[in-house]
């Protein structure tokens, strides 16, 4: 068991790696420094070598020997390549013994997993009430929105607030209370700004209030969320047990964020999890990217008792579908864990040649006097 080879791929923007070891047995993870990812990539073949001729089954020993390798750096590209590689090893040792992934991991404490909607507008009330109306209808007892249009950088203060406020009180009068809102700010709004949204929008009982701040500093965060009104959910951009311990240590987030293709992979968030057990902290995983990530998620969700939903993606749609040969089942807002061996999916390698790399490009907004709008 071996590794023989090292490979990635690209479908679209989501970056892939597959392992081979000696005997054949292919295993495949996905990384999600999506905004870099041919750093992420790089750092994948800049780890290759290190990794050819190890035991594939001696995953944790693999994690600490390429998280330390080259002189213990640490960022998102290296969280992303460990994350991807990570992945795929146990994949592989799901496939080698012939049981999926979640059963490694100590087996079931749940049989299905809730998924929390995305993708709903935000432009308008009557758009974010009708793609919430949508989600509502195919079964999701939970959805996930930024209530801010996309010039909010225009916005003046009072009415950046009051809008955003407005938008989330139009969804809970489309969906009723039986419902839950995770509301998106997405780092759009200064300290002063976020305390102030949060303690007007109490009364509609968002589910919580996800990255009201950039994520520059586990004090400046500590120091919001202890000003803020309502239930607090970060993580999406940090890497490894030793950031999430600070903030739950500092910040007392009632939700962890963590993104499986740049946390560490199934290995970093299994402990970040147990972090988040031990703390009475939930678990809402940050994705958006493809189904192998989602499988990734799925499996640990299905093992890990802090997992509370899952944010869903539209896996039925291309490029997404055609990277695997079945994505997990998702069924009136539900997900089923997959029975097949390791992660339950199969990279489909004919993906690579229908959607070729598509780098992202997304600019920072402007103001009015010609600065970066630093939210």
């Amino acid at each position: 068991m071996k590794i023989d080879k090292v490979e990635t791929f690209f479908v679209s923007r989501f970056l892939l790696c597959r392992i081979t070891t000696q005997d054949g047995t292919q295993g495949v993870g996905e990384s999600c420094y999506w905004s870099y990812p041919k750093a992420a990539q790089e750092t994948i073949h800049g780890l290759a070598d290190a990794l050819i001729g190890l035991d594939a089954g001696n995953i944790e020993h693999i994690w600490n020997y390429v998280w330390r390798y080259n002189s213990n750096f640490r960022g998102n590209s290296i969280g992303g390549a460990i994350s991807a590689i990570d992945t795929a090893l146990w994949d592989i040792k799901g496939k080698r013994l012939q049981a999926p992934v979640w059963d490694l991991l100590g087996g079931k404490v749940r049989h299905k997993v809730r998924g929390i909607a995305q993708g709903i507008s935000g432009e308008s009330p009557e758009a974010a009430s009708a793609g919430a109306k949508k989600a509502q209808e195919e079964g999701f007892t939970a959805l996930k929105f930024k209530p801010m249009p996309n010039n909010w950088a225009e916005l003046r203060y009072t009415k950046l607030v009051g809008d955003a406020v407005a938008m989330v009180a139009a969804v809970r009068e489309t969906v009723g209370w039986d419902f839950d809102i995770g509301i998106e700010i997405h780092r759009n709004m200064q300290p002063s700004e976020a305390v102030a949204f949060a303690a007007e929008v109490a009364r509609l009982r968002p589910y919580f209030i996800e990255d009201p701040i950039v994520p520059d500093s586990v004090v400046a965060m500590a120091e919001v969320a202890e000003k803020m009104q309502g239930a607090l959910a970060i993580g999406e951009r940090n890497v490894g047990v030793w950031e999430f311990r600070e903030y739950a240590q500092l910040v007392k987030p009632a939700f962890f964020k963590p993104d499986v293709a740049v946390a560490g992979g199934i290995s970093g968030v299994k402990k970040i999890a147990t972090i988040a057990d031990a703390h009475h902290i939930r678990i809402c995983p940050h994705n958006f990217q493809g189904p192998i990530a989602t499988a990734a998620c799925i499996a640990l969700a299905t093992s890990c008792p802090s997992w509370d939903v899952q944010e869903s993606v539209g896996e039925t749609e291309s490029p997404r579908r055609d990277m695997v040969d079945e994505v997990i089942k998702l069924e009136n807002g539900w997900y089923t864990p997959s029975e097949r061996p390791g992660l339950g999916v199969e990279f489909n390698e004919a993906a690579v040649g229908m959607h070729p790399f598509d780098p992202a490009r997304v600019s920072p907004p402007i103001r009015e006097d010609g600065s970066v709008a630093l939210r």
